[in-house]
């Protein structure tokens, strides 16, 4: 008996991101290695197998009432699961799962595909190991009552999620007179232009006098002298002004090529 199903999980954030798993069960205990041939064709495949009684689960998820190395069914008499147990218990049935992991993103494909890949496994191995442990509380089940168990689980699950619903609250605090117009989202730190009490300058308090208020400048000398003398520092002081714009703009041009 083979029994077959698939399922595509997308993302509307991430349109090049997809995860596309195929299952199929058969009564016997992993040995057909071609169950997938007609899907997969020529596309490489890397087949891993999964131990729900001996391969490592994340010690967050690890519970010693599911440990198949202990757990022994009270109802139907299944386990203890101990090394090789998938040659010596009957009944047994294996879940063979096809695992595709698109995302077609350039420099981060690989590195995403694989964390997804071993994500998935540990779902899955924790998720088939759970419905071994809990075998007591299923086994005598009808489909119907399965179906009920199912939608009451989702409902429950939806109740659960939609308890903490995404919420963005604006709280608006009114400005002072002297605060500048601004979005009603703005900060609420007042945006003043004058200075707070504490740092202004008291105005009765006396400015010190770095440097005399008037320049007094020696008188020009007659006309006559000035062929014989040097150049007085006024003319200086233009020849500096000169001299420097020309390296301004040379600097501006070169910020420009680069």
């Amino acid at each position: 008996m083979c029994i077959h199903h698939a399922i595509e999980y997308t993302c509307s954030f991430l349109p090049k991101f997809s995860i596309h798993i195929e299952t199929k069960y058969e009564d016997n205990k992993g040995c057909n290695d071609n169950i997938f041939d007609s899907e997969l064709k020529d596309q490489e495949r890397e087949v891993c197998f999964v131990d729900i009684a001996y391969d490592d689960i994340p010690d967050r998820y690890y519970k010693e009432s599911e440990d198949l190395r202990y757990f022994k069914s009270e109802k139907t008499a299944r386990g203890v699961l101990q090394e090789g147990w998938r040659d010596t218990q009957h009944p047994i049935m294996c879940s063979y799962k096809l695992v595709t992991v698109k995302f077609e993103v350039w420099g981060l494909q690989t590195r995403v595909e694989q964390f997804v890949h071993k994500v998935i496994r540990d779902v899955l191995l924790l998720g088939h190991r759970q419905a071994f442990a809990w075998v007591d509380e299923w086994i005598d089940m009808t489909m119907d009552e399965v179906r009920e168990f199912e939608r009451t689980i989702q409902e429950a699950t939806n109740q659960k999620i939609g308890m903490f619903p995404p919420s963005i609250s604006i709280s608006e605090t009114p400005l002072s007179s002297c605060a500048l117009t601004g979005p009603a989202s703005a900060p609420s730190t007042p945006m003043c232009t004058d200075a707070p009490d504490s740092l202004s300058v008291p105005k009765d308090r006396p400015r010190k006098k770095s440097a005399p208020e008037t320049l007094t400048l020696p008188d020009p000398p007659p006309s006559d002298a000035l062929q014989g003398s040097t150049p007085s520092p006024l003319p200086s002081s233009n020849h500096l002004q000169s001299s420097t714009s020309p390296s301004s703009n040379s600097d501006l041009v070169e910020m420009g090529e680069h």
